[in-house]
C-alpha cells in the first residue's frame, strides 16, 4: 500500500483508507472482518465521526489489539464545537473507540460556534496528548483562509472534502489551496453517494475500458484517479472483506497520463460551484 506524508504532521499515511459511514447499520461481524481485513491489507487510516451513531464502536472492537497500526481521525459535530463542547466531545469519542489518543481530530463542517473558539480547544487537546493533530471537513477555500488566520501556518492537517469521478469542485480551489500551503486532502464518498458510473453510460464506458485493459475493477481505477495528486488520500467505506480487499489493491495501481487524460475528459470536472458541494 502506497502512504504519502499526511499534510505537516510527520505522519505516512496510507492512501487508500477505510470509511466507516454507516458502518454500524449492518452485520457488526461482517464490518469488523471488514476494517480487519483492510489493516491487513495496509489500510491503516481510519476515519470516523461522533455523528457516525455506533460506527465509532465497532472500530474499538476492530482495532482492539492494533491500535498502533491505525491512524485514527474522528470529528467534532459543529454544534458541540464550542472550546469546552470540543474536548468534551473529543473525550467522549476516546472513550467509545476504547483509546488515549486520536491520530486527527477534524470539525466536521463549519458551524456558530468562532473558530478561535474550537482551534483553542484543538491546540489544548494536542498538548494534552489526547490529539496528535487535527483539521476540518467540508472547507471551502476562504473558510480555510479564515482559519489559517486563527491558527497559522503548519497546524491544519488536512480539509476531508466530498471528491468523485461525477463531482470535482474541490479541483478549482479546495486542491490547489491545500497544495500551496501543506494540508492534506482526504476525499470521502469517493465512489459517489449510490451514484457510482453505470458500464452503460458514456464515462462509465471509458472506466470499464481502462479497468479490463490493467486487470483491474472500475472502482479500483477510479481511486486510482482520484489520488493522483499526492496531497490526496481517499476513504472508501467496505461492506465486507471482499470489498476490503478490492479497495486495497487500488493502492498499488498507478494510471498512465493517457489513461488520465481520458477519464478527464469522460468525467469534466464543470464550472467552479458558488458554494462548495457536500453530504
Amino acid at each position: 500500500m502506497k502512504t504519502h506524508p499526511f499534510g505537516q504532521t510527520g505522519a505516512n499515511v496510507s492512501v487508500i483508507g477505510q470509511g466507516t459511514w454507516y458502518l454500524d447499520h449492518g452485520d457488526r461481524k461482517r464490518a469488523i472482518a471488514a476494517l480487519q481485513r483492510g489493516l491487513d491489507l495496509g489500510m491503516t487510516h481510519v476515519d470516523t465521526a461522533e455523528m457516525y451513531g455506533d460506527a465509532e464502536l465497532v472500530i474499538a472492537d476492530a482495532i482492539a489489539s492494533r491500535r498502533d497500526e491505525v491512524f485514527l481521525v474522528s470529528k467534532v459535530l459543529p454544534s458541540n464545537a464550542s472550546r469546552r463542547g470540543t474536548i468534551t466531545a473529543c473525550e467522549r469519542s476516546l472513550k467509545r473507540l476504547k483509546t488515549d489518543r486520536l491520530d486527527c481530530y477534524l470539525l466536521h463542517w463549519r458551524g456558530s460556534y468562532p473558530l478561535e473558539d474550537t482551534v483553542a480547544a484543538f491546540e489544548e487537546l494536542v498538548k494534552s496528548g489526547k490529539i496528535k493533530s487535527w483539521g476540518v471537513s467540508n472547507f471551502d477555500a476562504d473558510d480555510l483562509d479564515e482559519i489559517l488566520d486563527v491558527a497559522g501556518e503548519g497546524r491544519i492537517a488536512c480539509n476531508q472534502v466530498l471528491y468523485h469521478l461525477k463531482e470535482r469542485a474541490i479541483e478549482h480551489a479546495v486542491i490547489p489551496w491545500c497544495e500551496r500551503h501543506g494540508v492534506a486532502v482526504v476525499a470521502y464518498s469517493p465512489f459517489g453517494h449510490d451514484d457510482f458510473p453505470a458500464s452503460s453510460s458514456k464515462g462509465g464506458a471509458v472506466l470499464a475500458r481502462i479497468a479490463e485493459t490493467r486487470r483491474a475493477t472500475p472502482r479500483q481505477v477510479a481511486l486510482s484517479f482520484l489520488t493522483r495528486a499526492t496531497t490526496v488520500f481517499v476513504i472508501p467505506k467496505a461492506s465486507s472483506a471482499e470489498h476490503a480487499g478490492e479497495n486495497a489493491a487500488a493502492g498499488d495501481l498507478v494510471l498512465t497520463k493517457d489513461e488520465i487524460a481520458a477519464l478527464d475528459a469522460a468525467f469534466p470536472r464543470g464550472p467552479k460551484p458558488r458554494s462548495l458541494p457536500m453530504l
